[in-house]
């Protein structure tokens, strides 16, 4: 199956809050993703951040990225699911209204968490009665972040009061969005305080995407990732940092991620056509990736692997 891209117009238009707003675009035929946001949790640039690579975003806002979150469009039902409930997840619905010239819900058939950090989860509270009040959108979660939910305010009075609805995700085991699209969870190794942690294989028909936006150390994962990535038509996993000191006066090993630098030599015996299916996605403030000028972002690129760009179009056939 041929996977292809393009960056959807009128992007900048829409960050800035001016002008006409994006373009409309033709409409969508096969299944597809879309990427409403590359950042971090804390998007780009970061709350207080005074250095060069923050500057650089609050003198041009057009450079401004959301946290990392996923549409994926069926075009054929005129649904679509939301992957993450980000911070900018207010931003994020109107960019994916504006992607799709308005041809879907404002809200998605259904939200699938990968886990409990702020960045994957709190968007939940604009569905609350102190903003859209919405009925019953569900939202699938693994057995603890179900609890989580449950269990701790304000996001128990959005069960109770059913703004959203919890539906179940075991590991391993796929959810079926349709006849050709389906859903399956699997574990990975985070910093789990609050819940587990869990990738997601997105099938289209046999075209499989793997999502992989938080992981420790590709070392701590149970499952063969090279193997899973030969299998898959197309891999958005875990960039956040560039290079072990990326984080001035903090040891890095309190927020463990595998390195843009310690994942271009794991994955560096791939052949070519395996290492473009990889694209990194969730990037810390601090990552040059950011930059799509710097030297980190050509290496990457020219060592064979692909970064994700927000409002991207990923056709899944």
């Amino acid at each position: 199956m041929k996977l292809y891209s393009l960056l959807l117009g009128g992007l900048i238009n829409l960050l800035i809050g001016c002008g006409s707003g994006p373009t409309p675009q033709k409409p969508v035929i096969t299944p597809a993703l879309i990427v409403l946001g590359i950042a971090q949790d804390a998007g780009y640039p970061q709350m207080g951040c005074t250095k060069e690579c923050c500057k650089r975003v609050l003198n041009n806002p057009s450079l401004k990225r959301f946290a990392t979150s996923l549409a994926l469009v069926d075009p054929a039902n005129k649904k679509w699911w939301l992957f993450e409930a980000t911070p900018d997840i207010k931003e994020q619905m109107q960019l994916f209204r504006e992607l799709t010239d308005s041809a879907y819900n404002f809200l998605p058939d259904g939200i699938f968490l990968t886990h409990g950090h702020i960045g994957h989860y709190t968007g939940l509270m604009q569905l609350g009665r102190e903003v859209m009040n919405t009925s019953k959108i569900p939202v699938y979660v693994m057995p603890r972040m179900k609890n989580y939910l449950t269990e701790n305010g304000p996001w128990s009075q959005l069960v109770s009061l059913n703004n959203i609805s919890l539906f179940d995700l075991a590991a391993d085991s796929a959810v079926n969005l349709s006849k050709e699209i389906s859903v399956m969870p699997f574990p990975v190794p985070h910093r789990d305080e609050y819940t587990e942690t869990v990738g997601f294989n997105i099938k289209v028909d046999n075209h499989q995407t793997l999502f992989i936006p938080d992981i420790d150390k590709w070392s701590k994962f149970d499952k063969d990732i090279k193997e899973m990535i030969k299998k898959s038509n197309l891999s958005l996993l875990d960039g956040t940092f560039y290079k072990d000191g990326e984080l001035a006066g903090r040891a890095m090993s309190e927020v463990p991620h595998p390195f843009i630098e310690e994942s271009l030599q794991q994955f560096g015996s791939l052949y070519a056509e395996d290492k473009q299916k990889i694209r990194f996605i969730h990037f810390n403030h601090t990552n040059p990736l950011l930059n799509e000028h710097s030297n980190e972002f050509s290496e990457v690129l020219s060592r064979g692997f692909m970064v994700s760009k927000q409002g991207e179009l990923i056709v899944l056939k």
